[in-house]
């Protein structure tokens, strides 16, 4: 089969690789749609340890089964492939299990990604395609459960309905994008702004939203204003940010994994009780949840999305990279 294998910091190849074996309890997907997400790009930048060069990446993933015990049905994967027997995975939080693996992940466990024309997935995690989703678009699936898990974990820290309350996301790239569409249409806050400081993206991001979206080198929010800060970026500056604007009592949701340290304002935390969250994933309740969102547009018609050939899959990363890509979102279709 072709895919678009991962060699090397900053080297994407759509090359010939070997074809996935069929497995017990495991079906070959043919890959309809793959979206680029920001992992993937860490990946690239080679500052994922858990995704070792030669690697094909991908794990937001629509097709068809191509072999398994139900051959011919449209579905869509949940990447997230946990071990189903520890205390975790029999509580409904399996998103936190230690044996936790992703598709387009070799360490600790190898599974081969969806940016290719075939991939091996477990039967556990293959939901048929609802009726009102369109394949393609359903490769969002991924990143929306993540954005949903984030906003609602928020919505059950916070003491007062978000009806009542300000929030301000950080990063108008996918996860931020929907976190905001999820806010502002889901859950009807009552003040939502998106930051971006890239104008490309942010024009985009303005065009889906009725919220308030901002550059942050052109306009300066106030400080102490907001009862939920979303950073989906995850940067020592955005972290320095989130805390700057956030209310007292409030909550910062830490989604993003740019950077993994650096200097933080720990003594207003302290002082003002600040409760930060950080999230990386989601249930599989959340993933049911999203694909019943995403058939009923709920969250809008997905025209954001912008869908590349899989074999020009190299030019998107670089983009995505140089910051020239005005899409939240690449899909890419074999």
């Amino acid at each position: 089969m072709k895919a678009l294998v991962y060699t090397g910091t900053e080297k994407i190849e759509y090359k010939d690789f070997g074809d996935p074996t069929l497995s017990n309890g495991e079906s070959i997907i043919k890959v309809s749609a793959s979206g680029i997400c920001g992992s993937d790009m860490h990946a690239y930048h080679g500052k994922d340890e858990r995704r070792i060069p030669p690697l094909i990446l991908g794990h937001e993933v629509s097709g068809i089964i191509e072999e398994g015990s139900e051959k011919g049905k449209k579905v869509v994967l949940n990447p997230l492939i946990t071990c189903g027997d520890c205390d975790y995975c029999s509580s409904g939080k399996e998103h936190l299990c230690s044996k936790r693996v992703l598709l387009g992940m070799n360490r600790p466990i190898e599974r081969q990604g969806g940016f290719a024309e075939k991939v091996l997935v477990p039967d556990k995690n293959i939901y048929e395609l609802p009726k009102d989703l369109e394949i393609n678009k359903a490769a969002i699936a991924e990143p929306t459960a993540v954005a949903l898990h984030a906003v609602e974990l928020g919505e059950n820290i916070i003491k007062k309905p978000f009806s009542d309350c300000r929030a301000v996301v950080i990063g108008g790239g996918a996860i931020g994008l929907l976190c905001a569409l999820l806010l502002e249409k889901i859950k009807k806050c009552g003040e939502v702004y998106l930051s971006e400081p890239n104008e490309k993206r942010l024009k985009v991001c303005s065009e889906n939203l009725k919220s308030n979206c901002i550059n942050p080198k052109v306009s300066k929010l106030n400080e102490n204003s907001f009862e939920i800060v979303i950073d989906s970026v995850g940067s020592e500056i955005t972290r320095q940010t989130a805390i700057k604007l956030v209310k007292p009592g409030g909550t910062i949701i830490h989604i993003g994994l740019t950077q993994p340290s650096g200097i933080f304002d720990f003594r207003k935390t302290t002082l003002q009780e600040i409760t930060f969250i950080g999230t990386y994933c989601y249930t599989n309740k959340d993933f049911e949840n999203t694909l019943n969102i995403l058939s009923k547009n709920q969250v809008g018609d997905l025209g954001w999305i912008e869908y590349r050939e899989m074999s020009k899959g190299a030019d998107a990363f670089k983009q995505i990279h140089d910051g020239t890509c005005a899409a939240p979102k690449i899909i890419l279709i074999p």
